[in-house]
This record gives structure tokens, sequence and C-alpha cells, in this order.
């Protein structure tokens, strides 16, 4: 009875694969009466009938009301957590402003690193990992940095206490500043490092220069992630929220849950994980920010903005060097920013505009192709 009802369904293409199979697999898992099948796929039926859009529906104006007339409402603030002044995260209008425009990097960059259960058994076992994850630069672990000016040398100090809280060899740090500045001659003295530049004559300057770069050497941790919290979520496990995002070395530590790495810095994931991952991430991230302002924007009105912005196959903003630079129209480009440099230059080339779009009709003053102004209609009138 019911391979007969879905084949039907499939057959008229009344519903799509997907959601015929997902029917059919509740129906075997729940023992579905035959009666209720029917109900449920008469129902399924009209909410994706509901879900399509009709043809020359106004999409983009509705999106774009969709979005500015809530958006007024949302708060301009900054989330802070609890005790670390600067695990802070940038929500509301100003975070999704940065994601539709597609800044490079987020103002508040962080990271969720899940960890896996075997290593998060004890408080100790965390916070060992959470230091793994923190980045540790030189100038962290010196006790003290000083600059013999007789002998234009650099004295480190380094603090032996802190070392062994965070597991570091002086040998690993010997190594990572040898790699670090190539232009030095390191040499281990008992109680200190000495930097001497390979150079005969240096001046003081330099020195000093050379000073400051030591001090900024990474030795161990995610670069870029400058603060760790590890927080026990509702399953018993732990997440490290870190401040700072790191997602492709983040990938190759071995306690941490990979599936569930999750960053916020959409240019990131999209380097790392494609376009496609980065599609997601805008999704979920214009989403996250919508839903914690209590604003209830559809779904489809932020897929569709993540779709304009990803369809070259690279992340575009919408703003004038982005999608809107890409429109074919010269009216189109036109109308958003600078009009008399886009005018300038299409007149120079000889550009055509063929007038397809709605913006371009308005300022010629057409009826726009939408809605009852999509079809042409030609009419042979008789004769009286």
């Amino acid at each position: 009875m019911l391979l007969g009802l879905l084949e039907r369904y499939w057959e008229n293409k009344m519903l799509p694969q997907h959601l015929i199979a997902k029917v059919e697999d509740y129906s075997k898992k729940y023992k579905i009466s035959d009666k209720d099948q029917k109900e449920i796929l008469k129902r399924v039926e009209e909410i994706y009938n509901k879900a399509k859009i009709s043809p020359g529906e106004s999409i983009g104006v509705i999106t774009a009301e969709s979005f500015g007339e809530p958006s007024t409402q949302m708060t301009l603030n900054t989330f802070h957590f609890a005790g670390v002044a600067e695990m802070n995260v940038t929500v509301g209008l100003p975070r999704l402003i940065e994601i539709f425009d597609a800044r490079k990097r987020p103002s508040t960059p962080r990271m969720e690193i899940p960890i896996k259960s075997k290593y998060s058994r004890t408080v100790e076992a965390v916070r060992e990992v959470a230091m793994k994850i923190k980045e540790t630069k030189l100038g962290d672990i010196a006790q003290e940095i000083s600059i013999n000016i007789a002998k234009a040398t650099i004295e480190i100090v380094l603090d032996k206490k802190k070392m062994r809280d965070l597991d570091i060899k002086p040998k690993l740090v010997l190594d990572k500043i040898a790699e670090g500045l190539k232009s030095v001659d390191v040499k281990d003295n008992d109680s200190s490092v000495i930097l001497k530049s390979k150079e005969k004559e240096i001046s003081l300057s330099e020195v000093y220069k050379l000073k400051e770069k030591a001090k900024s050497i990474h030795i161990r941790g995610l670069q870029g992630v400058t603060h760790v919290l590890p927080v026990k979520g509702d399953d018993g496990n732990y997440i490290i929220h870190c401040a700072g995002s790191n997602l492709k070395d983040a990938l190759l530590l071995e306690e941490a849950e990979k599936e569930r790495i999750m960053t916020n810095d959409i240019f990131e994931i999209s380097d790392v994980l494609g376009v496609e991952a980065a599609r997601a991430a805008i999704i979920n991230e214009a989403n996250k920010v919508i839903k914690d302002q209590g604003i209830d924007i559809d779904i489809r009105h932020v897929m569709f903005l993540a779709d304009v912005m990803t369809r070259s196959g690279t992340v575009k903003g919408v703003t004038r060097t982005g999608i809107v630079g890409e429109k074919e129209s010269v009216l189109a480009r036109a109308s958003f920013e600078t009009p008399i440099k886009h005018i300038v230059n299409a007149s120079l080339v000889g550009e055509k505009d063929n007038l397809n779009s709605v913006v371009e009709n308005v300022i010629i003053n057409q009826p726009v192709p939408l809605g009852t102004g999509l079809p042409g209609l030609i009419a042979k009138m008789k004769k009286d």
C-alpha cells in the first residue's frame, strides 16, 4: 500500500525524492498505519507547495525588507564571557553587518573546540589540553629580556617554573628561536639564552628591533589563540572556548573532536574547507545572530543571501566591490554607490544595458519584470 502511494507521488513529481524517502523511513520506524500515511503525505505535500516560490515573486526586495525592518530593533552590544575581559564576542547588528559585508577578519574571532571524552575525564586533563591550545610566545615564558650594550647581545632569562607548568623543554625554546630568527646565533648559557647577530656591525636600534621580534616568537599552541576558557557542555564533555581563531591547526589536534570544531571566521572556513562550508557558515552565523536577538526571519531569506554571496566560488560581500560590482547592468551598478564612476567607465567602453532586472527599469520608468510585469502579452484583436 505504502510503496504504491509513494511511487504515485514520485512519478507525478508531487514531492522530491528525499522527502518521499524520509516519509518511508519514518513509516517503517514507527509502524504507521495506511490511513495515517495518506494523511502525512497530504500534509507534507501542502507544506512543500507552500514553501515553493511563485514565478515572478520579487524575492530580492522581500529578502531586503525582511532583514531591514527587524534589524532596526537589534542591539549594538558586545557579549562578554564572565571573568575574562578579553573574551568578548560581537553580536547584534555589528556582527550581521560584518557577515554580509564579508569582512576578511571578524572583529572578535573565536573558536569552540570540543574535547574527546577520554581527554576530559579530570579537570587537570582538560586544563592541560587548554594550555596546549593557547598560544605561548617567548615573551610569556621569559622572566627578563635585556640588551647588553657593550657586546650588542640580547640576554633572555627563562622562567623555569612557567616552563614546567606548561611542559615546555628548553631545547624546544632554543629550536624555535633559531627557526624564528635566522639572522642570529643562539647560545645556551645555563641560566639564560644569549642571542648575537651574525652581522659584524649592528646598530643599537637594530638590536632593539631584534629584541622586540624575539618576544613575539611562537613557541607552542595554536597561533592567534590568545585566551582559552574550558566550559562543561550539557552532555558532560568539555568545550574549550578560544579568543582568536586558527581552524587549520585546530583540525590537527589529536584531543579535539574534529567534526564539531566551530569558528566564526568565514574566510578561514572557506580556505580550509571550501566554499560550500563557507555558505553553511554564513547561514549558521547569521541565523545565530537573528535568533539571539529574539527576531524571526524565514531561513530562506538567509539562504538566498548566502547563495548570492558564494555563487562565484569565493565569498563576496554585499558591497560595491563585491556582488554589486559584478552585476551586468550598468544602471544597477550605478544605483548602488559611486554612480558617476560607473556611468563614465561604461560610456568609455560602450557598454550595453539589456534592462533585464528591476533597478534599471525603475530608473527609466518602465514596468519591472516582476509579478504582472514578467510576461509580455500580445493579443490579436478581431476586426469589428
